[in-house]
């Protein structure tokens, strides 16, 4: 009579129930691996052989099939990370999620009430940027973080204690933890979720309208618009994260403010004031891009937030990390808006948040069309003979200016070719530089494998914009420069006809595939240390 051996996963050999434990974690997408944790507690056997200290391997092999990796790899300059790292983030984003799932920190005065509110919004804030797919399903689906920010922002109690203080005259907190929670906001906002007639969706409007107009009170840009070169910003957030340690800051809120505000309410249809027609979707919404694509849309974002991270900003900081080269080169069209002078006067004096929502604001359309000019240098020690004189080396960009002149000195001479601009700075004694049209350089890049075999490179040091354009006031030009520490653009737009003046606009290119130019103008008489007559503004590409 023959006798079996009694099955038992005690002779199931390590390597064996490493795959049983994959299939098991990974046979649903969404949320912890529920099913190793099941396995783990069957008995001592698989507890020695699957637990989180004496198998990574197995917790890797989880975060890789549920959360993006990629983006993270190429930003950090690796191949792959070890397994214990890629372990340690599984544990990370599952305890994130299981948090933003049950609704801690969205509302004050809660039983479940985050301390370290600002390290949370900055985990979710790395996963939304380093998302191709993965992390967002994981957000929104299973921990569904719609949900909680709306709750942060609208709720009664929300913890971003915007709509109480509005309730009480007071103007909201700007915060490095609204900051995060804004772009968030922007980030995942999906416009068809509000409708009119639920009351969290007259609650953002009334929010976001204070945040995007209030201009004296939120400043667009963190560290400063009025440098183009700052030497130092505020720390940020420490992180530490795939054995990698670096610091993060969000920029300051007034731009996703901005874009919140103007693409819901064009959703809703809503009029600015009584006498001009509503002009639809001029701020794109977020999409879901395809799989070509996807990966890179916050690259910037990413870039910008970590430059802005480093309290210590180098002096040779590239710009590439802040925006994509080529990116503004094109027609785009959308809009500017302005109150009127004395109801933004009151502001200025100090009235309350309710008056601004009770401001008529105008809007008008406006096209501009622009190019883009770089100043290209190598980065080895061969020469790259790029000015128009024979100076061959220690290529510098034009000096850095008034901030009111877009960052130009006074009476810099800019001529415009086909090729590009020749710019000879007055009383400089430089030889003139050659920006080269953005256009121009598939002839420079075609040589770029002779150049890496020399082991040289040839990178972006300068950005100039120069342009054209048009809106119910008139015609006009536009000439700027890109700021390289954070990608903020700076415009100058100078009415060719009628005493319409010269106005400045400011803003960050948000998005590197479904792009939105959105910021504030402002007048060019007030110093640029105060608080000058100023309006929101939102471009997307003409499609």
């Amino acid at each position: 009579m023959s006798h079996t051996t009694p099955i038992s996963l005690n002779n199931i050999p390590q390597e064996i129930l490493s795959e049983i434990a994959l299939f098991a974690s990974t046979e649903t997408f969404l949320g912890p691996p529920a099913g190793l944790i099941s396995l783990i507690k069957t008995n001592r056997w698989t507890h020695s052989c699957l637990s989180f200290f004496s198998n990574p391997y197995v917790y890797a092999k989880v975060y890789e099939s549920k959360f993006d990796v990629s983006p993270v790899s190429r930003r950090l300059g690796v191949n792959s990370f070890s397994t214990s790292a890629l372990a340690l983030e599984l544990k990370r984003k599952c305890i994130l999620l299981n948090r933003i799932r049950d609704r801690q920190g969205s509302r004050v005065n809660t039983s479940n009430q985050d301390e370290n509110l600002q390290e949370f919004l900055v985990q979710i804030y790395l996963m939304v940027v380093e998302n191709e797919g993965y992390n967002e399903r994981q957000l929104r689906e299973y921990a569904q973080i719609d949900e909680w920010l709306k709750e942060f922002w609208l709720d009664e109690y929300g913890a971003s204690g915007s709509w109480q203080a509005i309730q009480r005259g007071l103007w909201p907190d700007h915060s490095e933890i609204t900051c995060l929670a804004m772009w968030l906001y922007w980030f995942l906002l999906k416009p068809e979720q509000y409708k009119r007639e639920d009351p969290y969706t007259r609650r953002a409007l009334s929010i976001l309208k204070v945040y995007a107009l209030g201009t004296h009170w939120y400043p667009l840009v963190t560290p400063s618009w009025t440098e183009f070169r700052p030497s130092s910003t505020a720390r940020g957030a420490p992180l530490t994260v795939y054995d990698s340690k670096f610091g993060l800051r969000a920029p300051a809120l007034s731009v996703p403010a901005i874009l919140s505000f103007i693409s819901l309410q064009s959703h809703l249809h809503e009029r600015t004031d009584h006498s001009m027609p509503l002009v639809p979707s001029q701020a794109s919404p977020p999409q879901a891009l395809l799989l070509d694509t996807i990966g890179n849309e916050w690259e910037c974002e990413w870039g910008r937030s970590t430059n802005l991270g480093t309290q210590k900003l180098p002096a040779d900081k590239e710009l590439l990390d802040a925006f994509r080269p080529g990116s503004l080169d094109g027609v785009w069209e959308g809009i500017f808006t302005y109150t009127e002078f004395t109801s933004y006067a009151a502001l200025l004096s100090g009235a309350p948040p309710h008056f601004l929502q009770n401001t008529l604001v105008a809007q008008h359309k406006q096209t501009w069309k622009l190019r883009e000019h770089h100043l290209l240098s190598s980065s080895s020690s061969d020469p790259c003979p790029l000015s128009s004189g024979n100076e061959t080396d220690n290529i510098q960009p034009v000096a850095s200016g008034n901030a009111l002149h877009a960052y130009f000195p006074l009476e810099t001479q800019i001529e415009e070719t086909t090729e590009g601009l020749t710019i000879t700075a007055s009383g400089s004694g430089r030889q003139p530089l050659l920006y080269q049209r953005a256009g121009s350089q598939a002839k420079t890049n075609s040589s770029n494998e002779t150049k890496a075999a020399k082991g040289t490179e040839t990178r972006v040091l300068d950005i100039i914009i120069t342009g054209e354009g048009h809106s119910s006031w008139g015609e006009f030009r536009l000439i700027g420069r890109v700021r390289p520490c954070d990608g903020l653009i700076s415009l100058s737009k100078d009415y060719i006809n009628g005493d319409r003046g010269k106005w400045l606009y400011r803003g960050y290119l948000v998005g590197n595939h479904n792009s939105n130019l959105a910021g504030r103008w402002r007048d060019t008489l007030s110093p640029p240390s105060v608080p000058g007559y100023e309006g929101c503004f939102t471009m997307t590409r003409r499609r």
